[in-house]
């Protein structure tokens, strides 16, 4: 028998919790990565019930490391144990946290667990009042019921609808994931209508317009551009560049005409970056054209921009050919952002 599986076959613990050296436990779990799985097995599934939260995340994560499939049934037991008096038995959810990324990994497809998870809120003191814990969980399970096999479409959306209006950013960002893996027009009506009603997150709103485009492709274009004229700065910012990364060849124009009607330096600065960040040949070829004959602080931008392909020689090559005969004020650019690396 391996020796980790012996350990925690017969160990007993002391009445007092305080007297466990839960890091030395945790530490004796880590033979459990190796062993035979009909060692590990037995083993792990003692460990599932243990009352310390930390232990059971950490045989959680040995679980899914290793694909152990039989203990499935043991790992919704510890999940659902952890929900009582729950800021008790799992502060900061280190244990809801694992199983639940341990059942997405060993590829539970039953909804029940994850829809537990993602209302669950644990708010736990903090200096100055409370905190809530769960943000993680509940952003796991929000990605993990698209894939779940008895739960109906619609009541999938509606759940994912309902989170949209989550507190925590990452779980909004994690809802929005989920959405864009479901597909479809009702994801991305959802979608449209998150970016007409906005957050107060630029991150967010940024993450719609790139799903947005994932999703619907040139059909999402004029819909996006349309936020270049938004009265929010940030929001004219997240479409420049969701359009530029988007590498869809039609961006190009929808980013020259913003170009060349904006005024405002700092946003025409985004879009030049979001030109760059195409990597259409018509894109370059504007940027190369507006470094020539653009004028001196238009030309230094181009240049600026430019450099995000700076490992290519040849566009370095045309760079430097087309600012040869530039003011004083673009050849420094120049230098300046396509200054090769020092040799380490």
């Amino acid at each position: 028998m391996h020796p980790a599986s012996e350990k925690w076959q017969v160990r007993r613990y002391p009445g007092v919790m305080a007297h466990r050296n839960v890091e030395e436990d945790i530490e004796a779990l880590n033979p459990l990565r190796e062993a035979l799985a009909s060692e590990a097995v037995p083993a792990l599934r003692k460990v599932l019930a243990d009352p310390v939260n930390l232990i059971v995340a950490k045989a959680a994560k040995i679980a899914a490391e290793r694909q152990l499939r039989d203990l499935l049934p043991d790992l919704l037991q510890a999940f659902d144990r952890l929900f009582e008096k729950a800021a008790a038995r799992d502060p900061q959810c280190w244990g809801k946290n694992a199983i639940s990324q341990a059942l997405v990994a060993l590829e539970h497809r039953q909804a029940s667990p994850f829809l537990r998870g993602l209302r669950h809120v644990q708010l736990e003191p903090v200096w100055g009042g409370e905190e809530d814990t769960a943000p993680t969980l509940r952003g796991t399970c929000a990605l993990a019921l698209p894939a779940c096999l008895d739960i109906d479409r619609g009541l999938v959306l509606r759940h994912l609808v309902d989170s949209l209006a989550d507190r925590a950013v990452t779980v909004r960002s994690d809802v929005l994931r989920a959405l864009a893996q479901m597909e479809g027009d009702e994801a991305i009506l959802v979608l449209r209508l998150k970016a007409r009603l906005g957050d107060e997150e630029s991150q967010i709103v940024g993450q719609v317009f790139d799903h947005l485009l994932q999703l619907e492709g040139r059909q999402a274009l004029d819909f996006v551009a349309g936020f270049l004229s938004d009265k929010s700065e940030t929001v004219r910012e997240e479409a420049a560049l969701s359009l530029g990364s988007s590498r869809l060849p039609a961006a190009v124009e929808r980013l020259t005409e913003a170009w060349s009607r904006e005024r405002e330096p700092q946003f025409r600065l985004v879009l030049l970056r979001a030109l760059s960040a195409t990597r259409q040949s018509d894109a370059l070829e504007f940027l190369l054209n507006l470094l020539r004959i653009g004028r001196v602080a238009d030309a230094a931008a181009a240049v600026e921009v430019l450099s995000l392909h700076r490992d290519s020689p040849e566009i370095r090559r045309q760079v430097e050919e087309a600012a040869r005969l530039r003011e004083p004020e673009v050849r420094h650019q120049l230098r300046q952002s396509f200054a090769r690396p020092e040799p380490a």
